[in-house]
């Protein structure tokens, strides 16, 4: 393998089962391709490629698929590594201004210019610790991430296989920190500490002061699950702050970088969706009768799910939501969490990217947001 190799085009394209909308296969090799986790646009190059990592020939590394003609491109070229650091693509991040990308190679976070391929280091991450999320800030100047103490000496972990000391680890309340790092120079700062289990650092797409983390553990028993940081002030404060036993999380940023979505369960049992902005006004929310996965939205008028079997869209229009309607079937295991779903809206919301093993092995699939009324509805039960 090398970098700059190119692989020809692996894609297909068929109808759905259900909807009869024509999906795209994007990638097609005999292991585990797998777009960015779904708070983490992978669009680069005006918006005509996309990054995906991939386990080809025994090793993982990055590659990037041109939307037009699905030819494929590869990133890196890296030795495997062994747990805690085994190598995954998962948390990528792209800088919005320019076309980079930031990852966790071992305890190193690395930059890769995805015009040139030049690797450089922006950061050592001290030892003791694991990586977490990466996600740059709107005005494309630095990179945020937590990192979290490493208990893996004293607990049996694997939280990508299954979540095998997820619990845990929440009930050791490890020491974790958010840190931020300057593109120009690498220099690094904590800019928040605290000894309860911090993930998923999504930072606002236009506000780049603001991003979120979340307060790791089971939904229905943490403090808080969503939390907002204002990096100039240093200030964080709850963000729809949990009553009794709900359960809510999977956050993610609109695109207009002011409001939040998520999901979530009530103490009753029921399904909601919701979004609310980042000072805790302006909640929209609602039951909804079917299990919704992990959701994305671009202005939560329409809101995409990985529930099920199926990719599940739900309209929202003054509060109501109607729906879910089957967009496609996506039939994937779940087994891994590179084989998680995980659905995205394009930037111009014309189709959804998605992630399924549902041929054996996890591959990248596209498919167009076709018109809400004309999709089916979803026919199983609501549990």
């Amino acid at each position: 393998m090398a970098v700059g190799r190119e692989w020809p085009p692996e894609w297909r394209r068929y109808k759905d089962p259900i909807s009869g909308v024509e999906v795209t296969q994007l990638t097609n090799y005999r292991a585990h391709s797998y777009h960015l986790y779904f708070t983490n646009p992978g669009w680069y190059d005006g918006g005509r490629r996309l990054l995906f990592g991939s386990d080809r020939e025994n090793r993982t590394n990055l590659f990037s698929v041109e939307l037009s003609s699905g030819r494929i491109l590869q990133l890196t070229d890296l030795e495997p590594l062994e747990s805690p650091f085994e190598l995954s693509f998962l948390t990528t991040a792209v800088n919005p201004c320019r076309d980079e990308a930031y990852f966790w190679y071992g305890r190193q976070m690395r930059a890769l210019d995805l015009q040139t391929l030049q690797m450089r280091v922006l950061w050592e991450m001290p030892a003791g610790f694991r990586p977490s999320m990466l996600n740059c800030t709107a005005d494309g100047l630095s990179v945020c991430a937590a990192i979290n103490e490493d208990l893996s000496d004293r607990l049996r972990i694997d939280y990508h296989r299954g979540y095998v000391g997820f619990r845990e680890t929440w009930q050791a309340n490890p020491l974790c920190r958010i840190v931020r790092v300057a593109l120009d120079g690498g220099k690094a700062e904590v800019v928040w500490e605290e000894r309860s289990w911090i993930g998923h650092v999504n930072t606002s797409p236009t506000r780049p002061e603001l991003l979120t983390f979340c307060h790791e553990g089971p939904w229905e028993l943490v403090d808080n699950r969503i939390w907002c940081l204002d990096l100039s002030s240093g200030r964080a404060w709850k963000v729809r702050p949990r009553e009794g036993r709900e359960a809510v999380g999977h956050e993610y940023w609109l695109q207009d970088g002011q409001r939040i979505g998520y999901h979530g369960r009530l103490p009753s049992g029921e399904r909601i969706l919701g979004c609310i902005r980042y000072d805790n006004t302006e909640r929209i929310e609602g039951t909804v009768l079917h299990d919704t996965g992990h959701t994305h939205s671009l202005d939560f008028s329409l809101i995409v799910g990985d529930g099920g079997r199926e990719l599940r869209l739900w309209r929202q229009e003054g509060g109501r939501f109607f729906g879910p309607r089957v967009l496609a079937e996506h039939r994937s295991s779940f087994h891994i969490q590179e084989v998680h779903v995980h659905p995205r809206f394009s930037p111009d919301g014309s189709y959804i990217v998605y992630t399924s093993d549902t041929l054996g092995y996890g591959n990248v699939y596209m498919v167009p947001v076709a018109e809400f009324e004309a999709l089916p509805p979803l026919c199983e039960p609501a549990k």
